[in-house]
């Protein structure tokens, strides 16, 4: 879903569709205590017609899905198995498990 563009300007990181191209996510950050950067404000694509949110939740673990599993590639275990419950709560079929996997990888491609 992401891997395919990320721009920077200042201190927003705007995240793009890879397939499209199209800007789904700008997260503006701010120094943390750590000597690090945090998120400090986040937009989400608004027309239907590009982007169908499932709720500001799922919105927010994407986002630091993507920054922390792509763009810095980090192991985000903890995030992984959000996702993954997430997704199994909205799939409660027998083969929800697999569900879980593909939206992953949909989401972040193939992941070592």
């Amino acid at each position: 879903m992401f891997g395919g563009r990320e721009l920077t300007e200042g201190n927003v990181l705007f995240l793009h569709r890879s397939w499209t191209g199209r800007g789904i996510y700008e997260a503006t950050f701010a120094p943390a205590p750590d000597g690090g950067r945090r998120i400090v404000a986040a937009v989400v694509e608004g027309d239907r017609a590009h982007y169908k949110p499932t709720s500001d939740a799922y919105d927010r673990l994407m986002l630091e899905l993507v920054v922390s599993a792509v763009i810095l590639g980090e192991p985000a275990a903890e995030l992984r198995a959000q996702l993954r419950e997430s997704t199994l709560a909205k799939s409660p079929r027998p083969d929800g498990d697999r569900a879980a996997a593909a939206q992953e990888h949909s989401a972040l491609g193939q992941q070592p």
